[in-house]
Formats: structure tokens, sequence, C-alpha cells
């Protein structure tokens, strides 16, 4: 039994055989303790994020494990395991990965599906109605206004982490913050 997020789990075999597969990769033996901590922290979290998403356990299984491919990725840019910042990293990531499976399955074009899907329902730091305005967002422009603004990713990295162009990602962003503004002027808040 392992303890995460307050509850208690059976670690299945799989999920071992994954913990293992993932630490496998990674080099360093300050990075594989650093992503042992990321990934019994988070692991329940991401996989309820992907159900909610899903609807599939095989499916949410699959975007979890890619979610978490992602991070071994990105490791170097997470500074502390257990912090909203990078809370939010994780969900948003995995929420990306979920998206990705609900589209090749339903064979949407990206910009059509990307502004329906509202992606999980998650409270957010933040005051001033912000929160309520970026929960109120399509999970396309949550995601981006929180891997650019609150991670600080830059265009390019956001290009890799979304695998999308630079172009797109500059669209994406101005469309995300003028969406943003929108719900804010209509929830009476101002940025």
């Amino acid at each position: 039994i392992s303890r995460e997020c307050g509850s208690f789990f059976w670690l299945r075999p799989p999920v071992r055989a994954m913990l293992s597969y993932y630490l496998q990769v990674i080099d360093s033996e300050k990075e594989r303790s650093k992503f042992e901590r990321i990934y019994y922290r988070y692991r329940s979290l991401l996989f309820a994020v992907a159900m909610k998403l899903l609807r599939n356990e095989q499916d949410a299984e699959d975007a979890v494990q890619q979610a978490f491919l992602s991070i071994i990725e990105n490791l170097d840019k997470i500074s502390a395991e257990d912090c909203p910042k990078t809370r939010s990293y994780v969900v948003t990531i995995t929420e990306r990965k979920a998206i990705d499976i609900l589209r090749t399955r339903s064979r949407l074009a990206d910009v059509d599906f990307d502004e329906t899907v509202r992606g999980l329902e998650a409270p957010l730091p933040g005051d001033n109605g912000l929160a309520d305005a970026m929960m109120k967002l399509p999970a396309r422009y949550r995601e981006i206004l929180l891997l650019r603004y609150d991670n600080g990713y830059n265009t390019g990295e956001l290009a890799a982490i979304l695998r999308i162009k630079r172009e797109s990602v500059n669209r994406l962003l101005l469309r995300a913050k003028n969406a943003l503004k929108k719900a804010m002027e209509e929830g009476g808040g101002a940025l």
C-alpha cells in the first residue's frame, strides 16, 4: 500500500512496472528521486483528470503514461514537487494528453474540438475573479495561459510541449488572452 494525496491505494504490478520503466530512462539519481516523488504525489490526481475527460480506464492510463513521459522530458523545469505551480503543470499536461486522445478518437479538427472541450474543473490559485474567469475558458486556452504565464515557458518551449508550430502558439495565446479578457469583463473583474 502507498500513501498518496491523503488516501491509500494498492500499487498494482503494472503501476510498479511503469514506474520502473520511467526511472530507467532518467539519467541521474537525483532526477530519478525527484520524478519518483512527483509520480507518487500526482499519479492518482492525473488518473482522475484523465478519467473525467476520457471516461475510459485504458485511455486514461494511456494519457497518464504520455503525461509522465512529457514530464520526464521537462523534469529540469520543475523546481519543487509539492507546489501549486507543479500541480497546475502536471494537470495541464495530462489534460492535453487526454484531449489528444479524444481528438484522435473523434477525428475532429483541432480548432473546432479545442474550442468545445471544457476540461477539468479544478481550483486555480489566484484572486480578483481571475481563477473564476480561467475556469470558464476552454481547456486548450486555460492550458496555454497556465503554461505561458504560470509556468513561464517561452514560445519555443510551448511549441515543443504542445507539439505545434510557434506561429500556432502565438495565435493560440492571442485567442486565449482575448477569451480571458472577455470572461473577466463578463464576470465584473478587470485585467
